[in-house]
């Protein structure tokens, strides 16, 4: 699996960045295919930092109405990646 097909996008919410600030961790959509070696892997090739701990959450896709017509959203999962101390912490707007 590519490193980009890996990595799908950074989540940039209120929560993420102020784990990011505080907690050195980085926060992205991955694929649901993509397990805890691959993310670590394509994290260190993408942004050149070293990756202390992955953690891994899957969410499941929601029930959304339109009328009378009813549906699910997609299942994705999100990544929490610890970068390992003494490591610049990579702005998105960089790459």
């Amino acid at each position: 699996m590519n490193v980009y097909e890996v990595i799908r996008r950074p989540i940039v919410t209120e929560k993420a960045v102020l784990r990011k600030d505080e907690a050195g961790t980085l926060c992205f959509e991955v694929s649901p295919d993509a397990n805890k070696t691959q993310i670590k892997a394509a994290v260190q090739k993408v942004f050149g930092v070293k990756v202390a701990d992955v953690k891994t959450v899957n969410n499941l896709g929601k029930l959304r109405r339109r009328g009378r017509f009813s549906g699910y959203r997609p299942d994705w999962k999100k990544a929490y990646v610890r970068l390992a101390a003494g490591q610049k912490m990579p702005e998105y707007t960089e790459i």
